[in-house]
């Protein structure tokens, strides 16, 4: 399967959404009664009685979040090809993205981070074209205030604003007024909110929205045990793509080396944030499925020993059906 998608051809997105499909069955197979979805942070809500927590049975549910993850893996595919990021153009990071969104069962239904992971594509449209862009200073206005509507989906977005200032790093010579119009843009969006608090007299509990960020780092995750099982293909595949990566490092352009150091960083970001949400979900880690898609598609595009490529790809897939239909 995996030379299907070496190289690009539209007709590869039928095939991407019977394997959305294959990748959702165990789940449907065994879905619960009710399937709970948050859409924003309780303090978005602005006071209105609307419930955003069942308003989906549990097969809309799903059908809807694959719909997403497939228009997702879409973008994210223009996205990689756009800006050459493996060299040439390829189906490969559409068809990781879709595999490691199956990952685990949270990350089947609809839930903040992955509606989040629309901003982080858009995000990496702008992020991207600094490398040769000439007005600076918009785009980080407009990257603050993506990251704050994304905090208003999910407070833990709130960390993917260090990603404006890693890119001005890593793409820009530093200019103070670029730094600060990021900080302009993200303040504009929780100006308003603010506003909207103080009409209804309710200000006091607008400052409560930031207490989660001085919650302590967790010294332990409380995962399931066989949770850990299926990430160990995941991990071979990561440290072999990161191999790849680092083998052809110097061999590529200066603006593709920065933009895997922006995703490298990317995906430390938004791994290391999940510890804001009080009551923490695996689907947290839904927001490094991108990044971690490029890598993925990295080793797969350059990797030479065909048997062992395409039987590390099925063992990965068949570790996701075998979980889905196992909830031990």
């Amino acid at each position: 399967m995996i030379n299907i998608f070496r190289k690009y051809n539209p007709i590869n997105t039928l095939w991407l959404a019977i394997l959305l499909i294959v990748l959702r069955m165990g789940y449907i197979w065994h879905a619960p009664p009710q399937v709970e979805f948050a859409f924003v942070e309780p303090f978005a809500r602005l006071f209105t009685n609307i419930s955003y927590d069942y308003i989906f049975s549990p097969q809309v549910n799903v059908f809807i979040a694959g719909v997403l993850v497939l228009i997702q893996a879409i973008l994210l595919n223009i996205l990689v090809n756009h800006y050459n990021l493996l060299g040439r153009s390829t189906s490969l990071p559409a068809l990781m993205y879709i595999v490691i969104c199956s990952l685990f069962t949270p990350f089947l239904i609809l839930s903040s981070p992955l509606i989040c992971n629309f901003l982080i594509i858009w995000m990496l449209y702008k992020l991207l074209s600094l490398y040769k862009g000439t007005d600076a200073k918009s785009t980080a206005f407009d990257l603050g205030m993506i990251v704050a509507l994304g905090s208003l989906l999910y407070l833990p977005f709130i960390y993917f604003f260090l990603a404006i200032w890693i890119s001005l790093i890593l793409f820009k010579p530093f200019n103070w007024r670029e730094w600060l119009s990021g900080i302009i843009g993200y303040i504009t969006v929780f100006f308003f909110l603010a506003v909207f608090y103080y009409l209804n007299d309710r200000l006091s509990q607008f400052y409560a929205i930031w207490l989660p960020l001085t919650t302590r780092f967790p010294d332990r995750l409380n995962i399931n045990y066989y949770n850990y099982l299926i990430l160990i293909p995941v991990i071979i595949i990561l440290l072999l793509g990161f191999l790849k990566i680092r083998k052809n490092f110097f061999r590529g352009y200066v603006q593709i080396r920065k933009s895997f150091q922006l995703l490298f960083c990317l995906f430390l970001v938004a791994g290391l944030s999940f510890y804001v949400e009080a009551n923490f979900q695996l689907s947290h880690f839904l927001l490094c499925a991108i990044p971690a898609a490029v890598f993925f598609s990295y080793y797969f595009l350059y990797a030479n020993i065909r048997w062992f490529y395409e039987s590390l790809f099925v063992l990965l897939v068949m570790c996701i059906i075998y979980f889905q239909f196992n909830t031990f």
